[in-house]
């Protein structure tokens, strides 16, 4: 016996403009992760290895 689809929620009105808003904001903060201090001691340790 086959089990029924279940439909898919839509955003409306306030709602999808909110998620458009909030999109556009973490897609602005996509880079902003700094990895300078993961890099120096990455290096540190090659340095270290002679590689």
């Amino acid at each position: 016996m086959a089990i029924a689809i279940k439909s898919i929620p839509l955003l409306r009105d306030k709602a999808a403009a909110n998620f458009t808003s909030k999109v556009a904001e973490n897609s602005a903060r996509k880079y902003s992760v700094d990895f300078s201090k993961q890099t120096s001691v990455a290096a540190k340790i090659l340095a270290k290895a002679n590689l």
